[in-house]
């Protein structure tokens, strides 16, 4: 509304229409301002030491807001000119004086009471903090019941405080850091509770006090993260870290290369040496490592020797282009840039798969939980030679999770992700030596309930921390193959220049904001189909059938056309748009031929269903490829052929929703013995079985789990009677 005021243009003639709407402006800014300060003075009143500044804030913004009511009170004025009344039209520069002082206090205002929370947050924190320090030291239980209940509250009221502040971060990374601190606080709030019973049941077990020690050590770091996210500081005045994983090192090196193109002299050589020698130090960690394959090994060690080549080639080709723009020499360039990107690509894709497949391999591995139940078992048998076995074999396990983690973080995808593995790492890393310490705790004293109730918990949190990683694998795969994240860049976009001549007529459009207004609604109704598709191709048990790959393609360029409409995402013009939707049709005609396979193998009832809507896909993408391809010339028209694009691949995108859960129906029928189909070959059967695409657990919406806190706080009392 101030912008509108301020790019008001003078014009000679105002009619009624104009000067009502600036006085409708002015008002509602006044309104506006009213409303927000009347929040701000409440807020001054709660909190005295910051009252005189919120209270000077506030005031100044209430009088911009009308200063600027006064000077847009204009509807009434016939003649504004020749009257002595101060308006917008006599005095311009009054109404960007009264603007500024607004948005300066106003933003005052939103300084101030952010600085509050903050300051909530951090005396919660120390409140917490406090209560921790009474509860380490409690010799009784009474008296431990006691501050412990009190603890719980405490707790719960940080839980509410740091949970409506991650939601308020627009940093991902920081949101990331935020939500791997709560979990930790969730998880170690009744490790706490087991680990100080277990001590003041048997206070002479060094093995208890060792496992309590590490739990409250680790809330006291959790908790110290979460004031640095909050205060945004960091220890020891540390700086932003450069890129520490090998998939975003690439990102950036490669974006170097190919701004080459537009540029040749805004960055050196010696550059792009480093950025490589830092992506292929990284790739150590893979060659380095025990549990990469011989295949992987090989793989990656001759991509990076190639991967030297390749820029060696591309350095030579550049300095002689710096010297002599000739058209030779700029083709030579423009294919070294292909080649590195292309070397880049396939080392990128080797790490993903050396990653991706052993995390795979070791979760199925270890889904038995063999180790913790024999150790729960030794232990309350009391066999400390038994639990001392596996211990060791625990700290194996921990070991090879440790790795697959630090290996995952590189090929994560997203600063998010990355900041899940460091976390996840961690966890296994704190969460292996606490069960040992549990376990021989309880191999000390078989006969404890405590002790043994202690183990659990610290098994639990180890159970749940390997079912989140498999959730964590199939997030970095999605992100990889372009369904999650940086939200799936499945386009086979032209890229404009001399290999692309044709497009050099097609003059680039984008739709304003009124024409993203008309198309909203047909835009949401295609996004909820691509929600719906992804939900139904994730119920398949086998993700490699072709069936399944086309409708996660389909719905990967749907969800991009989906952004293009709120002008987002990597669609940028509308020919970006009729662009995909070809490459959309085309994918759906071969969703088409890979139906039309399944039904001459399906001998069912289902099968005449099944060919009448196959029939139907066809037609429907050749309509798509015709409306995508048609001239068009004009805004007018041009916005008409987006609109029948999109409604037509939102038809498509109904159909396939139909077809999806048809094709999964038949093909369970069949493996239940239902229907008849043709035997798959029996390496086909063996990768069905050991496939890793187990349905991972919902992810929590708060992390943060409070209500079982508050629930456990309130059967605080029923500690004594045991």
């Amino acid at each position: 509304q101030i912008t509108t005021l301020i790019n008001h243009k003078d014009k000679p003639k105002r009619s009624d229409k104009t000067l009502q709407a600036i006085q409708r402006v002015g008002q509602a800014v006044n309104l506006a301002v009213g409303r927000f300060v009347t929040v701000g003075e409440a807020i001054a009143n709660e909190n005295h030491e910051l009252k005189e500044e919120m209270s000077v804030a506030c005031i100044e913004a209430r009088r911009a807001g009308e200063t600027i009511a006064q000077l847009t009170d204009v509807a009434s004025l016939d003649h504004p000119e020749s009257d002595s009344h101060i308006t917008i039209f006599t005095d311009k520069t009054g109404v960007v004086k009264a603007a500024r002082l607004l948005l300066s206090s106003v933003t005052k205002v939103l300084v101030l009471a952010d600085r509050i929370v903050i300051k909530q947050i951090i005396t919660s924190r120390n409140k917490v903090l406090a209560t921790m320090e009474q509860l380490e030291k409690v010799s009784s239980f009474q008296e431990f019941v006691q501050i412990f209940s009190q603890f719980g509250n405490e707790m719960v009221e940080f839980a509410h405080l740091t949970g409506d502040r991650q939601n308020d971060l627009k940093d991902e990374k920081k949101k990331a850091r935020m939500a791997a601190s709560r979990a930790v606080l969730e998880k170690c709030t009744m490790m706490l509770l087991t680990a100080s019973k277990t001590c003041l049941r048997h206070p002479d077990c060094e093995s208890a006090r060792i496992n309590k020690d590490g739990v409250f050590h680790r809330m006291r770091l959790a908790l110290e993260q979460v004031i640095e996210i909050v205060t945004d500081s960091r220890p020891n005045g540390e700086n932003e870290m450069a890129p520490i994983s090998i998939y975003s090192g690439i990102k950036e090196f490669k974006n170097k290369v190919e701004g080459l193109r537009e540029n040749l002299y805004f960055l050196s050589k010696e550059n792009l040496s480093t950025m490589l020698e830092v992506i292929l130090e990284h790739t150590e960690d893979f060659t380095d490592s025990a549990y990469t394959s011989h295949e992987h090994r090989e793989h990656i060690l001759e991509l990076s020797k190639q991967a030297k080549m390749e820029l060696e080639q591309l350095v030579s080709v550049w300095m002689q282009a710096q010297n002599q723009k000739t058209k030779d020499l700029m083709e030579d360039l423009e294919v070294a840039i292909l080649k590195t990107c292309q070397c880049m690509n396939e080392l990128k894709r080797e790490v993903h798969s050396a990653a991706t497949s052993l995390a795979a391999d070791l979760l199925k591995y270890h889904t038995d939980h063999m180790v913790l139940k024999a150790l729960k078992i030794t232990g309350v048998e009391g066999n400390l030679e038994a639990v001392a076995e596996y211990t060791c074999k625990l700290s194996e396990q921990k070991e090879q999770l440790v790795e697959m983690c630090r290996l995952l973080r590189h090929v994560s995808g997203t600063e998010p992700l990355e900041i899940t593995c460091i976390h996840a790492e961690d966890t296994f890393q704190v969460t292996g030596p606490q069960i040992i310490s549990a376990a021989e705790t309880l191999a000390l004293h078989p006969s404890s309930k405590i002790a043994k109730e202690n183990l659990e918990v610290f098994c639990e949190a180890w159970e749940s921390q390997l079912s989140d990683m498999s959730l964590l694998l199939r997030e970095i795969n999605d992100v990889f193959e372009g369904r999650r994240g940086e939200k799936r860049v499945y386009l086979s976009l032209p890229r404009p220049g001399k290999h692309n001549a044709n497009l050099k007529a097609l003059k680039p459009v984008k739709l304003d904001t009124e024409e993203q207004a008309k198309i909203a609604k047909l835009g949401l109704e295609l996004h909820l189909l691509t929600s719906d598709v992804d939900s139904e191709t994730e119920k398949w048990e086998d993700q490699e059938n072709e069936i399944v790959q086309h409708g996660q393609g389909m719905s990967s360029m749907a969800y991009s056309m989906y952004l293009f409409t709120r002008g987002e995402g990597l669609l940028k013009t509308t020919q970006d748009l009729f662009h995909q939707a070809e490459i959309f049709a085309t994918e759906g005609t071969k969703l088409a031929s890979a139906l039309h396979a399944l039904s001459d193998q399906v001998h069912d009832d289902d099968k005449p269903l099944l060919l009448l809507e196959a029939e139907k896909l066809i037609p429907m993408c050749k309509q798509l490829q015709i409306a995508a391809k048609a001239s068009v010339q004009g805004k007018s028209a041009t916005f008409t052929k987006v609109d029948a694009c999109i409604l037509k691949t939102r038809n498509v995108m109904t159909l396939l929703c139909q077809l999806l859960p048809l094709c999964c129906k038949l093909l369970r029928k069949n493996k239940a013995g239902n229907g008849c189909l043709k035997p798959a070959p029996p390496w086909k059967e063996d990768r069905i079985r050991t496939g890793t695409n187990a349905r991972a657990p919902e992810r929590r919406v708060d992390t943060f789990g409070i209500k079982s806190l508050e629930n456990h706080v309130t059967n605080m009392t029923f500690l004594e009677s045991k």
